[in-house]
């Protein structure tokens, strides 16, 4: 199970730090992915974090303002969300998977296990 928090509304420039809390499963191993969903729009990558490799992976939009990390030893990852837009503004979902190859990555549909989400809401 995934538990996503942290978002919040706040002002375009500020940060936030989301927190995807995992249970069961041996977290190291698993791929974290973390993805959005603004009204009306479909689901898109965000960030990525590998857990065999241990790289990550960003998609442009938020490469630079963004990090993906986590902590294994407390089964959570985080996304740090810095300079804040309001298009930035959506649902962010966390998603694990220990099966996924690197081209399936960004593709929400290969992730199978799922938080509830968290909203982030950005003001100009």
């Amino acid at each position: 199970q995934l538990q996503a928090s942290g978002g919040g509304l706040v002002q375009a420039g500020a940060s936030l730090r989301l927190s995807c809390a995992a249970s069961g499963g041996t977290f190291r191993t698993y791929t974290i992915g973390w993805f959005r969903q603004a009204p009306g729009k479909e689901r898109e990558f965000v960030a990525a974090f590998r857990g065999s490799a241990q790289t990550t992976h960003y998609a442009d939009s938020v490469k630079g303002r963004f990090t993906i990390s986590r902590d294994n030893a407390k089964s959570t990852a985080y996304l740090r969300m810095n300079n804040l837009k309001p298009e930035d503004t959506a649902v962010y979902y966390c998603a694990a998977d220990n099966r996924l190859i690197l081209s399936s990555l960004r593709i929400p549909d290969q992730y199978y296990y799922w938080g509830q989400g968290t909203q982030v809401t950005v003001s100009s």
